[in-house]
């Protein structure tokens, strides 16, 4: 049975135009056969010309304008979710769309090519959502996740502090336990959807003295719960439609029913989070690299020095090569662990790390390559160029950075060798 979004594919295809549709094209588009050969699903293919008819439609027209006034893409957001391109993981009878990883991953690469401002703004859903549905119970689930998937809402996840990001055992923020109730104080720093949640996932310290791994909980809490306050937006050097904010924690009360598992899941569970997540991280890195590639090469076509096309330049040719070669390799990391995690692979977070580092760099060498082929023109706001390079960096920060997913590879490695 087709999933939800793949029934909305038909009459969504009908209403978008041929030229929207069809605006670009991959060489891994060509027509694979089998399974270790990449071809995908009848519904994985409606999926994927969803959401890319949808981005040519509704993202790429405005991401510039985005992009200027910081503004949140709530409209967009609101359309995405008509269209169920919103919470693609949520399990089908809480209302979510049932995704795989691999078919979400189609759905983050082909919006973050529209502007990974908005893809960020509509994937930290996922990150938030992703520990209520690895630990939560039958009624957390209902109640919010069918909340993001009856209205438009929007949810946060809230781990990193000022003092604690890579390492998270030295979070601070404690929960004590009085009577049938947490009480919540701290704060939590960079937190993607933070002005504009409804809820939060927060992990704080429930147990000051036992091992950082074991001490640590989860819960889900209520955005408009007395003691909560939302500091101004910051201003991010790239993808700065989305809402990024410090959140504090002031004796905030939470009902005993809102912690995921039992005390001391929490890490497991955050952690847990990090193999659905960080392939679709990667995806959207995907998506950069692959607009920085065709915006290059479009250029390239369009601009002629010493009277031809600089397309036609080996030094212009070899950058567009390397670029194709990141973007293939970085979608097959990509694709290697979705699938991995739709499969159990007890390899998941490894491969997952493999995929966030490699397409995290391949987005910053690209957005670096497209702004080198623009030349004066991508050091200018009026073209694209300039707006990828600044949108990239943050891939090789967020969700766990470039060294630490190196630290999860090697440390495989070291066992796999030993």
């Amino acid at each position: 049975m087709l999933s939800r979004i793949a029934q909305r594919t038909t009459r969504t295809l009908t209403r978008s135009s041929p030229a929207a549709s069809t605006s670009r094209a991959y060489a891994s588009d060509a027509g694979y056969t089998g399974g270790p050969t990449f071809e995908l699903t009848e519904e994985q293919a409606s999926i994927r010309e969803l959401a890319r008819s949808f981005t040519a439609n509704e993202i790429v027209p405005v991401a510039a304008e985005h992009d200027r006034t910081m503004k949140y893409p709530w409209e967009v957001i609101k359309k995405a979710h008509a269209e169920g391109l919103l919470n693609v993981h949520v399990p089908e009878e809480y209302g979510g769309a049932g995704l795989s990883v691999m078919s979400s991953s189609l759905v983050s690469e082909e919006l973050a090519y529209g502007c990974t401002g908005i893809q960020t703004a509509i994937e930290a859903n996922g990150l938030a959502s992703a520990p209520v549905i690895i630990g939560g119970n039958d009624a957390q689930k209902r109640k919010y996740l069918g909340r993001l998937t009856e209205e438009p809402l929007m949810c946060a996840y809230g781990v990193s502090e000022p003092g604690a990001g890579s390492d998270v055992a030295s979070i601070t923020t404690k929960a004590t336990l009085e009577g049938d109730k947490y009480v919540i104080n701290g704060s939590k720093c960079w937190i993607t959807n933070g002005g504009v949640a409804n809820w939060y996932f927060v992990l704080a310290k429930t147990d000051p003295a036992g091992k950082p791994h074991k001490s640590l909980s989860g819960f889900i809490v209520d955005a408009d719960t007395p003691g909560i306050t939302v500091e101004s937006k910051l201003i991010n050097m790239g993808q700065r439609c989305s809402d990024t904010r410090i959140i504090n924690f002031e004796n905030v009360v939470v009902p005993k029913e809102n912690l995921l598992g039992k005390e001391g899941d929490g890490f497991k569970i955050a952690m847990g989070a990090f193999d659905i997540t960080r392939p679709l991280v990667a995806s959207g890195a995907v998506g950069l690299a692959q607009r920085a590639l065709a915006e290059a090469a479009k250029y390239a076509h369009e601009r002629k020095t010493f009277g031809v096309p600089i397309i036609q330049h080996q030094a212009i040719g070899t950058m567009l090569a390397e670029m194709a070669i990141g973007v293939e390799n970085s979608r097959n990391a990509v694709w290697r662990a979705s699938c991995a995690k739709d499969a159990n692979d007890p390899r998941t977070t490894y491969l997952a790390s493999i995929a966030k580092a490699y397409a995290s760099a391949t987005a910053v060498a690209n957005a670096d390559k497209c702004v080198q082929i623009f030349g004066g023109a991508g050091y200018n706001t009026e073209y694209p160029a300039e707006k990828l390079y600044r949108d990239s960096k943050i891939f090789t920060l967020y969700e766990g950075t470039t060294q630490i997913q190196n630290l999860i590879i090697s440390r495989v490695v070291a066992n796999d060798y030993a």
